[in-house]
């Protein structure tokens, strides 16, 4: 039971791993480097101090309702949860939802996500 325990701890997306406040969106949409796919826009900036690296999500109502909103964060945390090595260290990464991202599949956000976040 202890080793399922801590299987299940390595792969939590905790709060330490999220941008959560308003300020470091802001500075990370400042100073991050763009990149666009067709339903999400990713800025990346690198860490001042080196830990882990921190996600954060942007979904407008723009994207849809509630359900829809809560569903595509969802995703977008599962994959980078079970994608995104937990040893990646130094950068900070804002996904964006377009519009276009409400009602994606998991495959499809998977392959829009997987370059942009590894390089």
């Amino acid at each position: 039971m202890d080793s399922q325990v801590a299987a299940g701890a390595r792969l939590r997306f905790g709060k330490d791993r999220r941008v959560l406040r308003r300020g470091e969106f802001l500075r990370i949409q400042g100073n991050g480097r763009k990149r666009h796919t067709p339903s999400f826009v990713i800025l990346a900036t690198t860490q001042s101090t080196p830990g882990p690296s921190r996600f954060g999500f942007s979904v407008s109502r723009k994207v849809g309702n509630a359900v829809v909103r809560n569903l595509l964060k969802r995703r977008l945390r599962e994959f980078v949860r079970t994608t995104v090595a937990p040893s990646s260290t130094g950068r900070n990464f804002v996904v964006i939802a377009k519009p276009q991202a409400a009602g994606l599949p998991y495959v499809r956000v998977a392959a829009e996500l997987e370059g942009p976040l590894r390089a």
